[in-house]
């Protein structure tokens, strides 16, 4: 067994992780930046360790700091969780290289998997069909332009080393291909650190189901069942169930048994997500997450398995006790994401703050995963998932009724958050019947009665600033030099956020504010000026592209008028309120 891991991410991944590596008797390693310094995994950890820098680039993306952590730390394994380096290859061959077990599959297998086009053709090879497409990077716009003139519109650019919907664009016609390929080449570029993409057919009213497998390095690989992942908004899960409800057995059985063939075909070992298009009776390969999903708690729920156990057990060498006759499925789950975002109107827009108040749901059959508490702050830095909250029924009505009363339950103060969408979305009779799809949260549902939250942005400045202050200390005896970060006021000790460099994600349309006066309309970085001074422009004209929280936000003129001025360029950050342009 293993008996110290490292746990090379942040937040409510690296908090569940090292839960079940205590139940298992496994010492764990936290990493942090300069501005995670008191966040909850790093809190719950047997110990942490300072990767140094602000940015992720600098710190959670930091190879070199990682594996210096790795070796002064003993540990004997990595859980990357998901995102960061979960699913990068070179990440993955230097932890083996160093004679450290990596939790998930080989490198082989990422690299295959991890690279959309190759993994579209290894499944075309076990004889899994994907969307229509093309298996080839994208060189030029117009390539898009003459496979959606080819296949018709609306077509979809996905990021070729993505996931969770980052680096994806939905084109409608061919006037967008040029702008979208742009966006969607530098997300990727930004999130992953490769900007290829390829096309596809985007299908229009699809549901998107996903099967998890578990495997061995002994050739046996189980299906574990499905989860449906169709509410979204901007390509990302909001809700996921487990069964998926009217999904017919037969395809359930012949999906579970496509994602074994995907599996075995890259010599896939450890948890991992093979995902799918459901439409009209057929299903699609979409693509492989080579990692432990965001929404693994459902899966967990109806099965009775621990996954991130399986991991670690996995990892450290044991055979699967498990045969596929020996999976039983019992009731249902359903898991929503507790995101700070303001879904007034639809928006979904980034709502950074410190969480003020955190009243958690508990009761019969409730499961919160929580990366934060009371005093914390989500930074527009980060990804905004404050936490999963899933629950467990005999049935899909009784889990729907139930997670309803544990949303009531939950009281967050601070920042806004995705709950009163959560509460719009399990009452629409569209769910209830399960005639949803992907496209339905966005196409469909009206938010208008959703309020705008009375929340208070949090500036970068809010937290008392903190300067490093070195002290001499004794520790069992031994006399050694510490570095102290004490407030500038030299008070005790205050928490500090948790924040670091901006990521960035999909577009989110804000209105400007002023008639002439275009300002941020929140906390972030300028990706893009999209006008010049001198410039004339209509109102909704796009004035620059603000991200935050891993969305890429286009601030918009409210009216017409002549680009005057413009206070702000690419790479700058801005706080609430700024006047990035004036329009007369």
């Amino acid at each position: 067994m293993l008996s110290k891991v490292l746990i090379a991410n942040r937040g409510e991944i690296a908090v569940r992780v090292i839960r079940t590596c205590k139940e298992m008797g496994i010492a764990t390693v936290a990493v942090y930046s300069e501005l995670d310094r008191d966040a909850l995994h790093v809190r719950l950890a047997d110990e942490a360790y300072a990767l140094g820098g602000q940015t992720a680039a600098e710190s959670y993306l930091n190879t070199a700091a990682i594996l210096e952590i790795i070796a002064a730390s003993g540990a004997d394994a990595v859980h990357p969780g998901y995102g960061f380096f979960s699913e990068n290859t070179d990440f993955a061959r230097a932890i083996t290289e160093m004679g450290v077990t990596f939790i998930g599959p080989p490198p082989s297998a990422i690299e295959v998997m991890g690279d959309k086009i190759s993994s579209r053709l290894a499944a075309e090879k076990a004889g899994v069909h994907g969307v229509p497409g093309r298996s080839q990077t994208l060189e030029h716009y117009q390539e898009v332009v003459d496979f959606g003139n080819e296949f018709g519109w609306p077509v979809a650019i996905k990021a070729a080393y993505g996931g969770g919907g980052r680096g994806m664009k939905v084109i409608e016609s061919a006037e967008d291909a040029e702008a979208a390929l742009e966006s969607a080449q530098r997300e990727s570029l930004n999130y992953f650190g490769r900007s290829e993409c390829y096309v596809e057919r985007y299908l229009t009213w699809p549901r998107h189901i996903e099967m998890q497998v578990l495997a061995d390095a002994y050739g046996n690989t189980l299906w574990l069942g499905e989860r449906d992942c169709s509410p979204q908004r901007r390509h990302q899960k909001l809700i996921e169930e487990s069964p998926a409800a009217n999904f017919p057995d037969e395809v359930r059985r012949a999906m579970g048994d496509a994602a074994v063939r995907v599996s075995r075909a890259c010599g896939y070992v450890n948890a991992g997500t093979v995902e799918f298009m459901y439409q009209d009776g057929e299903f699609y390969f979409l693509e492989m997450n080579t990692r432990l999903q965001v929404e693994h708690p459902i899966t967990e729920w109806v099965t009775g398995l621990d996954l991130v156990e399986w991991q670690l057990r996995i990892a450290a060498g044991e055979r699967l006790e498990l045969t596929q006759d020996d999976i039983e499925h019992r009731g249902h789950a359903i898991e929503v994401r507790i995101n700070a975002e303001d879904a007034s109107n639809g928006r979904f827009a980034p709502s950074p703050g410190t969480l003020t108040r955190f009243d958690q749901p508990s009761g019969p059959g409730v499961r919160l995963d929580a990366g934060y508490g009371v005093g914390d702050t989500v930074s527009q830095y980060y990804d905004n998932l404050i936490a999963k909250l899933a629950v467990w029924a005999p049935d899909r009505e009784r889990a729907r009724r139930r997670l309803l009363r544990a949303i009531d339950e939950t009281v967050i103060e601070g920042v806004a958050t995705t709950l009163p969408a959560d509460v719009l979305i399990l009452s629409d009779e569209a769910f209830i019947n399960a005639t949803h799809s992907t496209n339905w949260v966005e196409s469909r549902l009206d938010f208008s009665s959703i309020p705008s939250p009375q929340v208070a942005p949090v500036a970068a400045s809010a937290a008392a600033p903190l300067t490093r202050r070195d002290v001499t200390a004794e520790v069992n005896g031994r006399r050694v030099s510490v570095a102290v970060w004490l407030p500038e006021d030299d008070d005790p000790p205050a928490r500090t956020t948790t924040a670091a460099r901006p990521r960035r994600s999909h577009h989110s349309s804000l209105a400007s504010a002023g008639s002439g006066t275009v300002s941020a309309p929140m906390q972030g970085t300028i990706v893009k000026v999209s006008v010049e001074v001198g410039q004339s422009v209509e109102a909704g004209d796009t004035i620059v592209i603000l991200e935050a929280m891993k969305m890429e936000n286009s601030v918009r003129a409210e009216r017409a008028g002549t680009v005057s001025a413009i206070n702000v360029g690419a790479g700058d950050g801005v706080a609430v309120g700024d006047v990035l342009a004036v329009i007369e």
